[in-house]
């Protein structure tokens, strides 16, 4: 299930792609809002990615890798992602601190929620991220999401944004 943009091919993530996932997930820049600032196992990124192809198999979504058309690296992930006990997945997103600032994850999302509305007939999409985590917020009201609520999970503090197709 390959997805693409102008300047992006998302491709998803395979079991011999542990290592890279892994690289990604345990950045601190990553780690600190994504992971709960704990560090994965490979037992971790091995259910992830065995979870992501069943969710491919299964529904259709799962998780992408982002690779920069121009230099074919992979900068990051995107995904339609179970964190709660949700009925349906939210977007996720996480890229290396080296590219961040270039639009990727602006436009790996978009093409989720795309892909989430036309394919999956999604008729709504959510993502949360920390509260302190500014940069995610600005993509997600990039993206069109609109702060939907506030919650403590975990001792965090959540903020949950949506898009209604």
């Amino acid at each position: 299930m390959n997805l693409s943009t102008e300047r992006l091919r998302l491709i998803p993530i395979r079991e011999m792609d542990w290592a890279i996932l892994s690289r990604i997930l345990n950045d601190f820049s990553v780690r600190q809002y994504l992971c709960d600032d704990r560090i994965l196992t490979e037992n971790d990124i091995n259910q992830m990615i065995l979870s992501s192809q069943l969710y491919f198999q299964d529904k259709k979504y799962g998780l992408w890798f982002i690779v920069a058309e121009n230099s074919l690296e992979i900068v990051g992930f995107v995904g339609l992602w179970h964190f709660f006990a949700e009925i349906q997945p939210q977007l996720s997103y996480a890229l290396l601190p080296q590219f961040t600032g270039y639009g990727f994850a602006t436009e790996a999302a978009k093409r989720v929620i795309d892909y989430s509305f036309q394919e999956l007939d999604f008729k709504y999409l959510t993502a949360s991220c920390d509260r302190l985590n500014s940069a995610s917020q600005k993509v997600l009201v990039r993206l069109g999401m609109g702060k939907w609520k506030e919650e403590i999970i975990d001792g965090r503090p959540l903020i949950f944004y949506q898009i209604i197709r």
